[in-house]
């Protein structure tokens, strides 16, 4: 019940990107299209799956005072690996995401969930939170890709010629543009947060507040330690 419970929040309560605003540097860097965010989507749901297991498996046995440096080795080993496996079969995607691939390594989602659930929790919750925050990064990716494709260049490529166009008349170049990154965010953020009320308000129950994300309150961490 617990993985189940840790798997829900990672998807959808505590979406890394829209709930807890984390990992927004590749949200806003690589969703051009639709391809590049599954391909960073799926790369960093496969280290932080890993990372998770491991460092389960591995945290009873690494001592308090290294054990970030540790994550960060377990962490960048996989990132390694994800990087040469791309490099192999998928060149094209690769490229096109770039320096994007080994700054996974960096990204604050992974060492996160490594250091506020993996190190506290069995191996198969750990799984279960390292899939659903790694899937629930995905979808926020793929999402503001989405949105930013098809307005700033009516088309949707799915995977390599898997692609719909000709689905916006009339593209607005800005959407593709780094600052169309930014408003597409604050307008998806802006929606998901007005549905959330809504619901709230349908079930006769006061709208929720916004989530704190200063260190102190935490929604990773228990009890906001």
């Amino acid at each position: 019940m617990k993985a189940i419970l840790s798997f829900w929040y990672g998807l959808f309560k505590n979406n890394p990107t829209f709930r807890l605003a984390l990992g927004l540097c590749p949200t806003l860097a690589v969703t051009t299209s639709l391809e590049n965010a599954i391909g960073m989507g799926l790369a960093s749901t496969f280290v932080l799956v890993c990372s998770n297991v491991l460092v389960s498996a591995l945290g009873r046995f690494i001592p308090s005072a290294v054990h970030i440096p540790c994550y960060i080795v377990i962490i960048a080993t996989f990132v390694t690996a994800t990087d040469l496996l791309m490099q192999a079969f998928l060149p094209a995607l690769s490229a096109s995401l770039g320096i994007f691939i080994p700054l996974i390594v960096v990204n604050c989602i992974i060492l996160g969930r490594a250091e506020a659930f993996a190190c506290r929790n069995g191996v198969v919750d750990s799984l279960a939170d390292g899939l659903g925050s790694g899937l629930g990064f995905t979808l926020a990716l793929s999402l503001v890709a989405s949105v930013r494709e098809i307005v700033g260049a009516g088309t949707l490529t799915v995977w390599g010629d898997l692609a719909f166009k000709n689905l916006n008349p009339g593209p607005v170049t800005l959407a593709i543009l780094p600052a169309g990154g930014f408003i597409a965010l604050g307008l998806l953020l802006a929606l998901i947060n007005r549905i959330a009320e809504w619901n709230a308000r349908r079930r006769g129950a006061p709208p929720p507040l916004p989530v704190n994300l200063d260190c102190r309150h935490c929604t990773m961490c228990p009890n906001g330690k």
